[in-house]
């Protein structure tokens, strides 16, 4: 099975979701569930949450849009924050048009699918307060976050927020590449545009996610995506270390956060870049272009969007960190044309999960839907995040130079583990079977 068909299958899980879904539940079945679902409870499995960050900090987020083009920055925010009561949670998914951007990429109808996910998760809400007031008093080291296929910037919370809650600032990039399954950007109305009441001079574009076409050769698409993403990294990169010098951020979003407060806040020595999926394949891409990222940690990665040369240009550590269900042989062998013998190149396996085990959805279904749409793995869903974030807390400490208490998890890295194993669960050919090490 090629790694484009084989990936296509498992696109976040979400395919197979709503299409079993739509299959499972009819409109009438949806309205009789309406109880079960507020008493938090789904198919007589508990509902669960998006699981709170286990550091000593109180986390917040934001929304920072800093430039109206499409060339601008747009990313979530996580950070340590004042603790305060004054500020609510934010929402999970914070617009309807994610839910219409989710079903033109399934090619399913707009109506029913926004219908189904903004009746299930349309009130749920994330465990960082949205607009909180930045907590200074000490540097915090800096991780660029970059998502998957078919995601947006608020699918990976759970990640961010527990990094965010031992003291990392995370910015979680929303990818305007159409890649994402729906974003947008502002442009200038027209001076001749005409508005029944008065206008706002901006007016919002919305991206949807743009398949290759069909019999057509995948790679060039991707290839050219994963070139933008990297560059949208690397100027997420660039915003942040502008807020930190004190120099005035645009934020074309209605927001009252102040960013003035990150003034000196983050360490520009110790940054770091994490990604899933076509996100890791971007954490690697950026690695090579930018040199002030110290190491990169690569979730679930799916390297087919990369050419071989770009391993050459990658001197920094990097963490494979992988599902049991996801990968095949040439995807991992890819892996291993980053073997190094001067770098720490490391490779876990995570037994038990998939590659829904990654992004939020997993935390959201009863364990038997979970089951059934594969948004779970064997691993219970809560066990296998704090293993994610143990691993790269682990790595982060490793090699930013880090003086906590995360080199705790170090066994992880090592793949020693109830629920790890080094290198990965495939039987690779001979020379390639050593696994403790990329």
């Amino acid at each position: 099975m090629s790694s484009v068909i084989r990936f296509s299958r498992q696109l976040f899980g979400y395919n197979h979701f709503l299409h079993r879904a739509l299959r499972s539940f009819s409109i009438r079945h949806l309205k009789d569930s309406r109880a079960a679902v507020r008493m938090g409870n789904y198919t007589g499995v508990h509902f669960s949450g998006i699981p709170k960050g286990k550091g000593p900090h109180a986390v917040g987020c934001t929304d920072l849009m800093s430039d109206h083009t499409v060339q601008g920055c747009f990313l979530r925010l996580f950070y340590p924050c004042v603790d305060s009561d004054e500020y609510e949670e934010a929402l999970w998914i914070p617009r309807r048009e994610y839910y219409l951007g989710l079903a033109d990429t399934l090619k399913l109808n707009r109506t029913l699918i926004n219908f189904l996910l903004s009746y299930y998760f349309g009130s749920v809400k994330c465990p960082a307060k949205l607009n909180a007031p930045f907590k200074p008093g000490e540097k915090y080291p800096l991780v660029i976050f970059s998502h998957g296929l078919g995601a947006f910037r608020t699918l990976y919370s759970a990640i961010c927020i527990g990094l965010a809650s031992q003291g990392f600032v995370v910015a979680a990039v929303e990818h305007r590449d159409e890649s994402a399954s729906a974003t947008y950007y502002l442009r200038e109305r027209s001076p001749n545009e005409t508005c029944e009441q008065e206008c706002d001079p901006l007016e919002e574009v919305w991206l949807y996610n743009k398949p290759p076409k069909p019999g057509s050769d995948e790679f060039p698409l991707r290839f050219e995506q994963v070139q933008k993403r990297a560059d949208e990294c690397i100027r997420a990169l660039e915003v942040m270390l502008d807020i930190t010098a004190g120099k005035l951020v645009t934020n074309v979003l209605p927001s009252n956060f102040d960013w003035l407060l990150l003034k000196d806040s983050i360490d520009v020595q110790r940054i770091a870049v994490v990604g899933h999926s076509f996100g890791a394949a971007t954490a690697i891409k950026a690695l090579g272009r930018d040199s002030r990222i110290r190491c990169g940690v690569a979730l679930d990665a799916w390297m087919f969007p990369l050419r071989d040369e770009i391993f050459s240009t990658i001197h920094q550590p990097v963490l494979f960190v992988n599902s049991e269900k996801f990968h095949w042989v040439k995807n991992v062998m890819t892996m291993k044309k980053m073997d190094s013998s001067s770098v720490e190149r490391k490779m876990i396996t995570i037994k038990g999960s998939v590659h829904q085990s990654f992004p939020d959805f997993t935390f959201l279904t009863g364990y038997l839907l979970g089951k059934i749409f594969k948004l779970k793995g064997e691993i219970d869903p809560y066990v296998g995040m704090d293993i994610i974030i143990n691993v790269t807390l682990a790595f982060l400490q490793r090699h930013l130079g880090l003086q906590k208490d995360f080199n705790q998890w170090d066994h992880l890295i090592e793949g020693e583990g109830e629920f790890v194993i080094p290198g990965t669960n495939l039987n690779l050919p001979p020379a390639q079977t050593e696994s403790s090490k990329l």
